[in-house]
């Protein structure tokens, strides 16, 4: 039996499919791309059924559509009680598919934390409003934020722990500014990352 797996209990295909090698499951590993040779890595790690596994960068050299097939199995995985350590360059990767998230630079960890905390130390975030008629200046209350005025857009920068966007909304009406539409941003765990790497150089 394979990794102490009878026959009868094994999931192959199944696995196979959920990492994009079904049709390569008669093929040998030699004659595999390094991509594919990868995710074959990850196929025989999941053969056993483990409690815990350890994935070193699963997707690198995958195309995006397989990428998020990998991402979705992996996550339906860890909905089923599987604990999964992952160790990924992809910051977007991490930011999908983890709970707790640790930082390290060159080689030291300068940060250890649930991935919502992390997420609440940048509080920068950035609301665009696409105007129904054109302003010449910007009201007085708004400029102790940082904002920008192009054409019929006004954008503005806040920290979201300090004010809501609500409020920046009430200032526009008192003001009589209607918008058509709003589209707001904020820090990813790149921007987080790069904070705390210039931090701890």
């Amino acid at each position: 039996c394979l990794y102490g797996v009878a026959k009868k209990n094994r999931k192959s295909e199944e696995i196979l499919s959920n990492v994009g090698l079904l049709d390569q499951r008669n093929a040998y590993a030699r004659t595999l791309s390094g991509g594919m040779r990868r995710r074959l890595l990850v196929a025989k790690s999941l053969v056993h059924d483990p409690e815990i596994i350890v994935l070193d960068e699963p997707t690198a050299g995958v195309d995006v559509n397989l990428r998020n097939s990998l991402w979705a199995y992996i996550k339906r995985l860890n909905e089923k009680g599987t604990t999964i350590c992952l160790t990924t360059h992809y910051l977007e990767e991490a930011e999908i598919l983890c709970d707790y998230i640790t930082i390290i630079n060159k080689g030291k960890v300068i940060k250890n934390d649930t991935k919502n905390n992390l997420l609440k130390l940048i509080g920068k975030k950035t609301v665009s409003f696409i105007l129904e008629d054109k302003i010449t200046e910007i009201p007085t209350s708004l400029t102790k934020f940082n904002v920008s005025l192009d054409n019929n857009q006004l954008t503005v920068n806040y920290d979201k722990n300090l004010i809501q966007l609500k409020t920046i909304i009430e200032i526009l009406n008192i003001n009589k500014i209607r918008f058509n539409e709003i589209n707001t941003y904020e820090s990813d765990l790149e921007d987080i990352f790069l904070d705390l790497i210039k931090k701890n150089d």
